[in-house]
Formats: structure tokens, sequence, C-alpha cells
């Protein structure tokens, strides 16, 4: 079967399109032969190298959707035919915090795509608990593509303890975490602003239900605080908008942090933190249970899952091309079949 892989981490002109052997489901496992994969913004990192794979070549690619066409010893509940959805959270299943659905904290926890070899490939290997079945209302682009941006946006908002009647606001609305928070929020019964340098995209925004926008490369943070502040601030982006998010938290507000995609590094304000009483609160991806609420936003019609842009499986490097450009509103999908 063909599978993408990274070849080096030189950016998109790494991956190639590589013969690689047909994956046996061990116990406890499905095989899925995927009709849509998802891109998302690590595929581009780990092309260059941020993070660099531990071994090449590697199959990138978290999210993904399709039917099980093979079962291991011991799998129950599953029959080939099923048509299920990939949940990209991987744990050692065992542990403490496995055991509680806090596998975000287990020392195995890892990413499909990142620890483990992805979803840019034809069939997948996974253990039954990260198979979720593909509600009839979404399509296979929807299902295959919405799963690492939707759980990991439901996770800053809950960590972050959204109450309904908030004020929040989403900073760098368009991709697929931003557009997945906006969406949650109003879901939740909150006012909803946002930011972007694209006035189209703040335009989508506003007619998706978001109350106000602001360009992303002026004093958002000023315009805000003018609006009366945002109880929760969503930002992605980290060094080049968090001096802009701080400003934009009123009194006692919270910023919720699940990226870095302007830089590591970034000269935080102490007194600023201390005396306007805010907090900073670091997320990354989302617990199974997590993952099942956020489809279940969707599959209810109360948060959408927008696909910007479907292409191909042979044109993988176009589809992340499309995505390092920053054209996109909501996700970036790859369709296994013709049409």
């Amino acid at each position: 079967m063909k599978a993408w892989q990274l070849t080096g981490t030189e950016g998109i002109g790494s991956f190639a399109l590589n013969d690689v052997p047909e994956p046996d489901p061990g116990r406890g496992q499905v095989r899925v032969d995927l009709e849509v994969s998802g891109l998302n913004h690590l595929d581009l990192w780990m092309s260059q190298g941020l993070p660099a794979p531990k071994e090449l070549p590697h199959t990138t690619g978290a999210d993904g959707a399709g039917v099980v066409d093979a079962i291991g010893d011991g799998v129950a509940g599953f029959e080939i035919g099923d048509e299920i959805i990939l949940d990209p959270s991987m744990s050692c299943g065992e542990c403490a915090h496995c055991r509680s659905d806090e596998i975000v904290y287990c020392e195995s926890f890892g990413i499909l795509g990142e620890h483990h070899p992805g979803t840019f490939t034809e069939k997948i290997v996974i253990p039954t608990i990260n198979a979720v079945r593909k509600p009839e209302e979404l399509s296979w682009e929807e299902a295959g593509s919405f799963g690492l941006a939707g759980v990991t946006a439901l996770r800053m908002l809950e960590k972050a303890r959204l109450r309904g009647g908030e004020t929040v606001l989403v900073v760098g609305v368009g991709g697929g975490v931003s557009a997945s928070a906006m969406y949650q929020a109003l879901a939740l019964g909150a006012r909803v602003f946002v930011t972007s340098r694209s006035q189209e995209k703040i335009a989508w925004a506003l007619g998706e239900g978001a109350s106000g926008g602001f360009d992303s490369n002026g004093e958002f943070g000023k315009e805000m605080a003018g609006e009366g502040g945002a109880d929760l601030v969503i930002d992605n982006v980290g060094a080049a908008t968090l001096n802009q998010s701080m400003r934009a938290a009123k009194r006692g507000g919270r910023i919720a942090i699940c990226g870095s995609t302007s830089g590591g590094k970034f000269e935080l304000s102490i007194p600023t933190l201390f005396f306007r009483h805010l907090e900073l609160v670091g997320s990354s991806m989302g617990n199974h249970a997590q993952f099942a609420r956020a489809l279940n936003w969707i599959r209810l019609g109360k948060a959408k899952a927008p696909v910007a842009k479907s292409f191909h499986f042979s044109e993988l490097p176009d589809a992340l091309r499309f995505l390092e450009s920053g054209e996109q509103i909501g996700n970036v999908a790859l369709r296994h079949q013709a049409g």
C-alpha cells in the first residue's frame, strides 16, 4: 500500500509517496481502510524538524476516518464494515491517569502522526479505544479532519472554566483550533469576539455569530478592553500576540494557550500578571471523553467543523502548501477516493 512519509526535515519537499507493508491488527486493535485523512499545522512543523521525527521515514497525519477492514484478537463491539473516526490521543491505557481518562498526563501520551505512525496512508491500525463510531450526519471530510483541532479547542475551554454568558476572544480565527473554539464557545452561550489579519475571515466569523472582530496586527487588546474586556482569551499564536491577549483580558481573566506558532519564547510583564489577577492556562490535546463531547457538539449541530478545502490523497504536497498559506477557514482534508 501507499503512504506519504517524511524522508527529511527540509519542509514540504521532504514528503515522498512510498510503498509500505500493509499492517495487521494485533490484540485489541482494528485496521481502518481510510476514506479521509486530515491535515494539521503539526504536519508542517514536523516537516521542518519542529519537532523532528524520532526516525525516518515517518508517516505523519493525526486525523482520519474510514471503514474497519480487519479485526485483531480480543476485540468486541466492532465488525468489518463499521465506519469510524480516529481519536488521535494515544496513551499506555494502564496507568492511573489512563484509568481516570486524564490521558494527557500519561508518561506515554502521544499523538498519531507525531509519536506514532499517522494517517497519511491507505490503512492504519489503532487500539479500539481510539476508534469512535462515525455519525451518519457527518460527511467523510468533516469526520476525518476535525479531531485534533476540535478536541484541543474543547479542552482549552473546559480547562479555562468557560461559563455561559462570559465573553471570549479568539485570537487568529480561521484555522482549525480557533474556528472550533469559536463555534464551541458560541454553543456554550458565550459572547465571542475574534481577531485576524484577514478582513474576509473576520467577516466570516461575524456571519457565524461572533459579536465583533479586530485586526491581529493592531492593538486588539486595547480594542477588546473598550468592549469591556474578555473573561477568556484563546491564543494559539504565542509570542506575537500574548501581550495583546493579556491586555484584552479583564481583571481576573484567563488566557488559555495551546500553541506557539510565532515563537517559543515570550517576555512576560510580571506586574501585569499579578496586579490584574490574570491566569495563564496551558493546554494541549484532550482526553477520550472530550473527543466524544467535541464530536457530539458537531453531531447535534451546536458546533461546526467546516472544511476549507479537500484534496485527493495524491495531492498531499499541494494540500500542505494551501495549509501553509494561511488562507483556509476551517480544516483541510485528503480524500482517498476519486471525486
